[in-house]
């Protein structure tokens, strides 16, 4: 067995109880009857159970739903054949109000309240969307909002849709910096080869780190529904896993799957590498194009240093031109780099600001933004 791929015995296992904030991907194949074309209501209830029993232990959740296509396709007659892509889409705009009014009144029935979010790949890639998305869905969390995630399947196109859930599951974990990534399947885990064809393939309950033999395990899925398999959530291990937040893939078929995995029960493991926050500061301190430069005041530099974030008060001068979110250095009197990091604001609203107090913002700008210039996590002191 590869070394990356170990039994329990060499390694501890990760554990939800020990993650602080959880994405858990559901799949079409599960979520939907494949036969009937209906939502599977008993099933999603279980599912809603355990993500109440998540909440209740001061966690905070995010869903990834697929579903909308596979539901509206039975509500429009288009079943029993591929979709060409304005049908897929016309079919997500039907189904997707059954798909959030259902998750809607299982997660009623325990008292959470939800919110819809669609997203695109273009939403996690351009800055500004990439942002905004982050800030509203931090919101809700905090909020204690379960939010539901879903690809907007009504406007992608062949050329920007991701596809599958499992990689939109690991965009969104990296995006909201989470601990964990719960990919939901009709199959245990990771196994040396596709099981379903080959009798001796060996089951891995752990991967440490996910090397070419491992992603050469990846099969093909054989769902009716799915878009995904086994090759897509190898691929969501690499993007999770490379932010600092651990995997598990888990059966999903059976009641209450993710309680069966608080309890122990039968999935695979992909370790992450170091911690969310770590893996993302990292990120920020290899950029090498800064857009601009602000330069701070002796009482702000000793406060970044004692782990503090920059506010505009601190701040003296604006240089270049960036945007929300571009990457900035922050330097002292002399020129001389302190850190570097992601501004909170365009160069034009930050030289309005600088010099006053967060209180100020709102009347300055005519707006209510951050209280920081840029905040403690998105910043690497040099």
């Amino acid at each position: 067995m590869n070394a990356a791929a170990r039994s329990p015995s060499t390694k501890v296992l990760p554990s939800l109880d020990r993650a602080r904030r959880i994405v858990v991907k559901v799949g079409s194949s599960l979520l939907v009857d494949g036969e009937k074309g209906t939502l599977r209501a008993a099933w999603l209830a279980a599912l809603v159970e355990d993500i109440a029993g998540l909440r209740a232990a001061g966690k905070e959740v995010l869903v990834v739903s697929s579903g909308a296509i596979a539901l509206g396709r039975r509500i429009l007659g288009l079943t029993g054949r591929a979709l060409r892509l304005e049908e897929g889409q016309a079919a997500a705009a039907a189904g997707q109000i059954r798909l959030s009014a259902a998750w809607g009144e299982a997660l009623a029935r325990h008292d959470l309240k939800t919110a819809q979010i669609l997203l695109t790949l273009a939403d996690t890639e351009s800055r500004r969307q990439f942002l905004n998305a982050r800030e509203t869905v931090n919101t809700l969390l905090k909020l204690g909002v379960v939010p539901v995630v879903n690809e907007n399947d009504t406007v992608a196109t062949a050329e920007i849709r991701f596809g599958d859930n499992d990689r939109l599951g690991a965009r969104v974990a990296q995006m909201i910096s989470a601990d964990c990534l719960v990919l939901l399947s009709d199959i245990d885990g990771l196994y040396t080869a596709d099981p379903g064809i080959d009798a001796a393939a060996r089951f891995i309950p752990l991967v440490e780190a996910v090397t070419p033999e491992i992603e050469a395990m990846a099969g093909i899925s054989r769902s009716g529904f799915g878009r995904g398999g086994m090759v897509t959530k190898i691929m969501a291990a690499k993007i999770a896993t490379g932010a600092g937040c651990a995997m598990v893939i888990a059966n999903g078929k059976q009641m209450h799957p993710v309680q069966n995995v608080r309890d122990g029960g039968t999935c695979t493991w992909f370790l992450a590498t170091g911690t969310p926050n770590a893996a993302r500061k990292q990120w920020i301190g290899g950029h090498l194009n800064p857009q601009g430069s602000l330069t701070v005041d002796a009482g702000a530099e000793k406060a970044l240093r004692s782990g503090r974030s920059l506010l505009p008060a601190g701040v003296t001068r604006v240089d270049g031109r960036f945007q929300r979110g571009d990457l900035v250095r922050v330097v002292d009197a002399a020129g001389a780099e302190i850190a570097v990091g992601l501004s909170a604001y365009t160069d034009e609203d930050a030289r309005r600001i600088i010099g006053h107090k967060s209180g100020d913002i709102a009347e300055i700008l005519g707006y209510r933004g951050r209280d920081e210039m840029i905040h403690r996590d998105d910043l690497v002191l040099r």
